[in-house]
């Protein structure tokens, strides 16, 4: 008879050790440790414990595991990664955890979004930004999807500093040169064996984004987390006067704000 361990075995290799009814581990021996259960308690708190009426998208959600925590609070989930050997693990898992009626996986790329109706209530973006090659892109759509809470994490270069802005003349550069100045590195090749880690910005860099992307940033609930939601009082251009671009860029409709 099949049991529960053939099925790992057979959907290995796996990134996310879920905890299964059974007791069994999809990924006991990550070289994490626990992951990512060990993100999820930096975060959890900052979650309503009842999700009840919710819709959530979980952005590169690999095996589930984030999406299958919302779920658990009652919300309904999409999870979305262009990984199908992923998107196999996650279907498989929400049949284990009795959860298929909640979550909807679909092998999408983050881009794609630009091009689905509908907000979502609570976003997770978490484990993305650094592996994308058209970041602020990405993170526009994302945030043009946002109706409420957004979690949003990525890698940073170290420190925490932040830099005054304003607006200078083209010959007073040397303020980009500072070290709380907005940045992002730019990997040409790979980073830590990764040829999808294309780049790394600085904590300045991140709020700065978040901000431009018509983000207001409420809380760092975790290491490199950014608790954010929409501010109606400063949007991003992407949504006002610079519409256009955004629409050539993702061939999106106006009809789908």
């Amino acid at each position: 008879m099949r049991s529960i361990d053939d099925d790992i075995r057979e959907l290995s290799p796996w990134f996310h050790n879920l905890h299964l009814p059974d007791g069994s581990e999809t990924a006991p021996d990550h070289f994490l440790g626990d992951f990512p259960s060990f993100k999820w308690l930096e975060i959890a708190s900052s979650i309503p414990d009842d999700l009840t009426g919710w819709s959530a998208l979980d952005i590169g959600c690999n095996a589930g595991f984030y999406s299958f925590e919302l779920a658990r609070r009652g919300a309904r989930v999409l999870g979305i990664d262009c990984d199908p050997h992923y998107l196999d693990q996650a279907r498989w898992a929400a049949g284990q955890y009795g959860l298929e009626d909640l979550v909807d996986f679909r092998q999408m790329q983050v881009y794609d979004l630009a091009r689905l109706t509908g907000k979502f209530d609570l976003v997770l973006f978490m484990g993305v930004f650094y592996h994308l090659r058209y970041p602020m892109l990405a993170l526009d759509i994302v945030a043009q999807k946002s109706a409420g809470m957004m979690l949003f994490q990525t890698v940073t270069l170290p420190g925490r500093e932040v830099a005054g802005q304003s607006d200078f003349l083209l010959n007073e550069r040397d303020a980009l040169l500072e070290k709380g100045w907005p940045k992002l590195a730019f990997i040409e090749d790979r980073f830590a064996g990764d040829p999808t880690n294309w780049w790394i910005a600085n904590h300045a860099g991140v709020e700065a984004l978040l901000r431009s992307a018509g983000m207001r940033i409420t809380g760092h609930p975790g290491d490199e987390v950014y608790l954010c939601e929409p501010d109606p009082e400063k949007p991003s251009c992407m949504a006002t006067w610079n519409r256009a671009e955004y629409l050539s860029a993702t061939q999106a409709e106006k009809e789908d704000l």
